[in-house]
């Protein structure tokens, strides 16, 4: 086994992280001034007790100031079947809360796509600037969970710039591709 070392550390990350696979869920706030939605593929759990977590939110997203400035904001995790609104809230200039888009305001006020099945409503508790991008902490105040094991509810996954789906065969668990290519809205 040979191990090539990149003397660009940039292109080593960026080749790395293509084959590292992550969940893709779509982040939605109301700063009042009208509701933002944007995809994320850096949600992660940072404790169950109380629930936290935390996310990475690019520079290059307008909606990014306008989630900080909400304080709160709804967490879509996406299944398969949820793929296109994965593609609308990543793609620059589109309507995410258009007429024919199914979503609704939560007694908080926070939008809401009732379209999928789980999302918690979360509280940001703290926040870190990075590069290009800050890292908010986020506290889940409520929501809801899927349990099924329907093939159109599998996990949507993003990788190596693309979309995809899990499925488990004869045990083995395996990654296919979903037909799309995301926008360079999302990162």
């Amino acid at each position: 086994m040979s191990l090539d070392q990149t003397p660009d550390l940039s292109l080593a990350f960026r080749e790395a992280f293509r084959r590292h696979p992550a969940g893709v869920a779509v982040v939605t706030a109301d700063d009042g001034s009208g509701p933002v939605a944007m995809t994320v593929s850096s949600l992660i759990s940072v404790s169950a007790s109380p629930p936290t977590v935390a996310l990475s939110l690019s520079d290059w997203s307008g909606a990014t100031a306008k989630v900080l400035k909400a304080g709160t904001m709804v967490l879509h995790f996406l299944r398969y079947d949820d793929r296109a609104l994965g593609q609308l809230a990543a793609t620059r200039g589109a309507d995410r809360f258009g007429p024919e888009i199914p979503w609704e305001r939560l007694p908080s006020g926070e939008p809401r796509y009732t379209s999928v099945a789980t999302w918690f409503r979360a509280r940001i508790t703290g926040t870190l600037p990075a590069q290009g991008a800050t890292v908010a902490v986020a506290e889940l105040l409520d929501g809801a969970a899927l349990h099924s094991h329907d093939p159109g509810q599998d996990p949507l996954v993003y990788l190596d710039r693309g979309w995809h789906r899990l499925h488990e065969a004869r045990g083995d668990l395996s990654l296919l591709p979903v037909t799309g290519d995301p926008t360079d809205d999302f990162r």
